[in-house]
């Protein structure tokens, strides 16, 4: 694509870099056992309301959300205890690169596949009109949901990463947005964060009050991405009771194990992780213009090494970086990466970073711009990803003062590379 470029900066990059040490932060760890178990419980809610015979859509998004595999089963398995001709439908707006194809391929990827489900995946981009919203703005919805006699929606409720609101990332989106498909995701992005916080309900609302949606589960996951509580709501319950929801999941983020850092290195990005790649209640950044970036952390340098397998090349979201590597641009998808970042009009966040050869250069070059004259002391952090904060490093000047939940784990050691020069953990 690029010629990649080492030397830019004076003195270089070949010095000791800081060692790191391993801690383990132990955030509450309440969590439902027998997720299937629960699945069957709740949808007996819903169930009750379906009649031998009847077509019901399961709309599933584009989240790598826990136990997704057998909460799905679960679903179809119930609907078809009952009589119901159950059949899945892609709800991810403009994911999958906004083709047909490419959302079922996502689905695939977590194991949502005709084989495995025993239930029909049908796709498609094209959708019908349920009237407007807000008096002028036409309401979208899934061609092939809408055929069916009911449809149910199913999603983790959390807070997003893109404005704040009463109704942030959950079933009311999925309704809106993921239902909406392409069309409907371009129209309510393309009124900004505004559009999001105020739009999207109302939205949501229509497709209610004039669709097909039975219900929905809703999941509420603690720091550990395991879920909490599992709900399940009829169509008239799913606005007011994903307020009380969304305060739960709030309570329940993780956070890093420090407020003021030099230097985040980040293993892995990817949508699966979080809908902007990093997540910005995490890394404390939002990039959009008009809305306020989340209360902290501060971060000098942001560096994220690679891409998820599971991204399949979207890399939306790596603008919020601030350095990034040869192994990342490579796994790229630029159309993908494009198209959902022109669908949700927050185009600096798919702004390429600095690009350097390897993993080593990149986070020699953060520590140099991060602490130009003591590089040694730069108070460094590395997760795995935003998600999955329980286990991560720290440099030693940041031991001192760890949280009361975050314990550290063995002795520190200098961060490895292998011959390529990717991060390969740390040597005592």
């Amino acid at each position: 694509m690029f010629e990649l470029v080492s030397d830019v900066c004076e003195g270089g990059l070949d010095f000791v870099l800081p060692s790191l040490v391993r801690v383990r932060q132990d955030f509450p760890d309440d969590r439902i056992v027998d997720v299937r178990g629960e699945i069957r419980k709740e949808m007996k809610v819903l169930t009750r309301s379906i009649k031998p015979g009847q077509e019901v859509a399961i709309a599933v998004g584009s989240r790598g959300i826990n136990h997704l595999f057998g909460i799905v089963k679960e679903m179809v398995n119930s609907v078809r205890s009952v009589g119901g001709i159950p059949f899945i439908v892609p709800a991810m707006g403009s994911h999958g690169g906004a083709t047909a194809a490419g959302q079922v391929e996502i689905l695939s990827g977590y194991g949502i596949d005709e084989a495995n489900m025993g239930a029909l995946i049908k796709a498609t981009m094209e959708v019908v009109e349920l009237g407007t919203f807000d008096g002028e703005f036409p309401v979208y919805f899934d061609r092939l949901a809408s055929e069916a006699d009911c449809t149910i929606v199913v999603n983790r409720v959390k807070p997003h990463t893109d404005f704040q609101g009463e109704w942030e990332s959950g079933l009311m989106k999925m309704i809106s947005v993921g239902l909406g498909k392409h069309k409907g995701a371009s129209l309510i992005h393309a009124m900004g964060s505004k559009g999001l916080r105020e739009r999207m309900p109302a939205y949501a609302r229509q497709v209610i009050k004039r669709g097909n949606i039975l219900g929905g589960i809703a999941l509420v996951e603690n720091a550990y991405d395991e879920p909490v509580l599992i709900k399940a709501l009829l169509a008239e319950e799913i606005e007011s009771a994903e307020k009380d929801l969304l305060e739960n999941a709030k309570n329940l983020m993780p956070s890093l194990p420090a407020r003021d850092i030099d230097v985040l290195i980040v293993e892995e990005m990817g949508k699966e992780v979080s809908g902007a790649g990093l997540d910005p209640w995490i890394i404390g950044r939002r990039k959009i213009m008009g809305e306020p970036d989340p209360p902290g952390p501060s971060i000098k340098m942001l560096v994220v090494l690679g891409l998820t397998k599971g991204a399949h090349g979207n890399a939306v979201g790596l603008g919020l970086a601030d350095i990034t590597t040869g192994r990342l641009i490579e796994r790229m998808d630029l159309k993908s990466t494009y198209v959902n970042g022109v669908t949700t009009g927050f185009l600096e966040r798919c702004k390429i970073p600095l690009v350097m050869p390897t993993d080593r250069e990149a986070i020699a070059l953060a520590v140099r711009v991060a602490s130009p004259l003591t590089p040694n002391e730069a108070r460094i952090v590395k997760i795995k990803n935003t998600l999955q904060l329980n286990e991560v490093m720290v440099s030693m000047n940041l031991v001192p003062g760890l949280p009361d939940y975050a314990k550290v784990q063995g002795e520190a050691g200098m961060m490895a590379f292998d011959a390529s020069g990717r991060f390969a953990g740390v040597v005592a």
